[in-house]
């Protein structure tokens, strides 16, 4: 899916306020150095490193006068005497040491530094000991964080080349689908789909165009998905993948597109079309609720990743974790079960299921805060056994 799958083109030029969770387009290169002037890393007191005394010994030294930040002390300090210093002033001419104002006692306008304790050069920032003028800051493909949109102030730009946001188009398929503010018929279901993946997506930066309700036509469905595949870079359906006879999705899509794919090893989920229409990618969620937001995260995220053209993935950890009941599991699959994640009174990660585990039971999804992972060829898991487990904090 990956290999099938290329970056967006294209960028635009925003603000780094509205920088956060977009994707660089090129590399920021700073044009300063970080911090620009050598400073003082705490409040306390500047002066010679030689100055200080031996261990054992007791030197009195006198302060000359004040180091604020944006306030520097205009005077070269003496050998033999100290400035006061705050946070972040620039070291005053002659000094190179600055000692904690909590370690310090004073006699008068007098500091009185006992030796062994100190040494020279400690708690003092170096001009550009952050960031050097010239240096690559972030790469291309970048996906921003706080953190990133701070650096970037730091260097004094306000200003960057993003990616413009992947389009992706979202349908529902079934006649059984009614949508919300409509009384339900025998045998109707609100649509949840399109709520949650809606919900889903607007934690990426990516463009949203809801297509709406598709009713079991073939014909219907032709037109909605080379619809959608000409304003859309990504088009996602759920329902109609299976091998029911109201499920066209893959049938039509070999009529308009191509099909890589339709089925993986897992549950739930199994039904899984991927392909393409013309320039557009095409995934074929199942119409099942929970397989839906398994599939979502297993699959569709990470192609959505290398579509907003982000270079180095999200890390997702897992945990180790006992579980506290059995888990009925056969080989063959990988499977997803929804769990509840919580520690022990030893400190130690315990998980058992949110309830039942029906692909059809979103309500499992919603309890549960992470999600247990049974790899392809282990069977049922015992109370006592340790197990797998994807917090929902790392996706969600």
């Amino acid at each position: 899916m990956l290999t099938a799958t290329s970056p967006v083109k294209g960028y635009e030029q925003i603000g780094i306020l509205e920088a956060v969770a977009r994707v660089l387009h090129e590399p920021v290169v700073s044009v300063l150095d970080v911090p620009s002037h050598t400073n003082s890393a705490v409040d306390g007191y500047a002066l010679r490193g030689d100055d200080l005394p031996k261990a054992g010994n007791l030197v009195k030294m006198p302060v000359v006068g004040v180091a604020l930040a944006g306030k520097p002390f205009a005077e070269t300090v003496l050998p033999g005497q100290a400035v006061r210093i705050t946070t972040g002033a620039p070291m005053p001419a002659g000094t190179d040491t600055v000692l904690m104002q909590e370690h310090i006692d004073m006699e008068g306008d007098r500091i009185c530094i006992a030796g062994g304790r100190h040494r020279p050069g400690e708690n003092v920032r170096m001009a550009g000991e952050d960031v050097r003028q010239g240096e690559t800051i972030l790469d291309q493909g970048r996906y921003l964080t706080p953190p990133d949109v701070g650096l970037i102030a730091s260097i004094g730009i306000g200003e960057v080349k993003v990616k413009r946001r992947p389009r992706i188009a979202l349908l529902s398929t079934g006649n059984e689908l009614h949508s919300i503010g409509r009384s339900l018929g025998v045998g109707g279901v609100y649509d949840s789909n399109r709520y949650t993946l809606n919900s889903a997506l607007k934690r990426l930066s990516v463009k949203v165009m809801d297509q709406g309700i598709v009713p079991d036509d073939p014909e219907l469905l032709r037109e909605a998905l080379l619809r959608a595949a000409t304003m859309a870079d990504v088009v996602i359906s759920t329902g109609g993948v299976s091998v029911g006879e109201a499920d066209f999705v893959k049938d039509v899509l070999r009529s308009i597109g191509h099909i890589y794919f339709w089925k993986v090893a897992m549950k739930p989920g199994r039904p899984l079309a991927f392909g393409s229409i013309g320039s557009s990618v095409f995934i074929g969620l199942p119409g099942n609720p929970v397989a839906v937001m398994v599939n979502y995260y297993q699959f569709v995220l990470p192609l959505l990743e290398r579509k907003m053209g982000i270079v180095e993935r999200p890390v997702l950890p897992t945990l180790k974790a006992t579980s506290t009941e059995r888990l009925v599991k056969k080989p063959g699959r990988t499977e997803y079960q929804r769990g509840i994640l919580e520690r022990g009174q030893s400190g130690e990660w315990l998980v058992r299921t949110s309830g039942k585990q029906g692909s059809g039971i979103l309500r499992s999804m919603s309890l549960a805060n992470g999600m247990i992972v049974l790899e392809h060829g282990r069977s049922t898991v015992e109370p006592g056994e340790i197990v797998d487990v994807l917090p929902f904090a790392c996706l969600m």
